[in-house]
């Protein structure tokens, strides 16, 4: 395949997405900070199968980073990056400079931050402040910079999908916001740009979190209801794991990010994050409860 059209301006972006929306093509766009995995690719086979025309964004976002975080380290693989565009079939890669989406400051020092204050008091939100702002701030600048008809995330970021979704309804953006399962390795690690992070060691203990949820959701396929117990099981996972620091495992409603008094027929969200040597780890896993039957499933 044809390697994509590379797009650093924002007027060029959008002269772009206007010409091929106006010939009545639907523009499907999947965000990304560079160094694509597996997982972002995934995302991009998605945006394929349902818009003629697709764009992937690299873009290392400055706002989401906090002042003790690894925006200078986060890799940056460009070359490897445009060629697996590619072979995925990609049309445009949108790789704007960070004066492009900040013009009042290229280093993210902008004046006009979108905030949401659902969720912001949960899960990684509680651990990371002014994280979500500087995600919710990039998609917002992105959006308006691409005009695409449809995004798609990653269910690995659980509470980042959600907390776009919701902005983008407060906001009333004509976009559809999709969301596509994470993809793992065989040994169940989720797929992350910050796996290269793990020493061999770590790499063996960094299962750990998947090891949590697949002890959380076979008590809750046993029959287990209680919502604080499920998170027991999966944290006596977690805490036998050498080297490996618990954040938070949680198991919370999707609609309030909140533990539910018990678990009931729906959407159940278990989710955990970890520390592992110069690696945060999060991961998650949705089940749909119906009676006694619980089934995978995608937050929406």
């Amino acid at each position: 395949m044809s390697a994509p059209v590379r797009i650093g301006a924002v007027a060029e972006m959008q002269a772009f997405s206007r010409r091929v929306r106006a010939a009545g093509e639907r523009v499907g766009l999947v965000p990304t900070m560079g160094n694509l995995h597996e997982g972002h690719l995934s995302l991009l086979r998605l945006a394929r199968a349902r818009c003629e025309r697709v764009v992937a964004s690299i873009f290392v976002n400055p706002t989401q980073f906090g002042p003790d975080e690894d925006y200078a380290a986060y890799p940056r693989t460009l070359a490897a990056d445009l060629a697996a565009l590619a072979a995925v079939g990609c049309d445009v890669a949108f790789v704007p400079e960070a004066r492009e989406l900040y013009p009042r400051g290229g280093g993210g020092g902008d004046d006009v931050t979108v905030k949401l204050a659902w969720g912001q008091d949960r899960l990684c939100a509680a651990r990371r402040p002014g994280h979500f702002d500087g995600v919710l701030t990039v998609v917002a600048r992105l959006f308006n910079a691409v005009l695409p008809d449809a995004a798609w995330f990653g269910q690995k970021d659980a509470q980042q999908a959600l907390m776009v979704r919701r902005m983008t309804e407060a906001l009333r953006f004509p976009v559809e916001v999709r969301l596509g399962p994470t993809v793992r390795e065989p040994d169940g690690l989720a797929l992350s740009s910050r796996n290269a992070y793990l020493s061999p060691t770590e790499r063996r203990e960094a299962t750990a979190l998947s090891r949590a949820l697949a002890a959380a959701g076979a008590a809750l396929r046993s029959g287990e209801r209680d919502p604080e117990r499920l998170a027991a099981a999966g944290r006596e996972v977690l805490a036998a794991a050498a080297g490996l620091t618990t954040e938070y495992f949680a198991v919370v409603d999707p609609e309030t990010l909140a533990p539910p008094a018990a678990v009931g027929d729906g959407l159940l969200l278990m989710a955990g994050a970890a520390r592992l040597g110069r690696a945060r780890l999060i991961d998650n896993q949705v089940h749909r409860v119906a009676g006694e039957a619980v089934h995978d499933a995608l937050l929406f």
